[in-house]
């Protein structure tokens, strides 16, 4: 008998590309595993998968997390700014 698969996604996004893959994983496949069967690093040579958080919709998780059907796994850039430095210096008035 084959082993039970769940469906998964694995994303990432930059300024410059998208990276989406649907895959079949067995039950019980961590986050990182699901991350290294995508081949994400493979094809974008130029990110390193092991340094970026990761998630699963927008909520931040461990890589030892076991994933459930559905989950879309996301792997998050590091910021450029503080949202919370850029929103100050947008309201503060200009001297003048």
């Amino acid at each position: 008998m084959a082993a039970e698969t769940i469906p998964i996604q694995v994303c990432y996004a930059s300024d410059t590309l998208q990276f989406l893959r649907a895959l079949q994983v067995p039950v019980g496949t961590t986050l990182e595993q699901a991350v290294a069967l995508s081949a994400l690093a493979a094809e974008l040579p130029g990110v390193d998968v092991n340094t970026l958080e990761t998630g699963i919709y927008a909520k931040k998780k461990p890589r030892d997390t076991i994933l459930r059907e559905h989950d879309r796994i996301e792997l998050y850039r590091p910021l450029i700014a503080d949202p919370k430095h850029a929103r100050r210096r947008r309201k503060t008035p200009a001297s003048g």
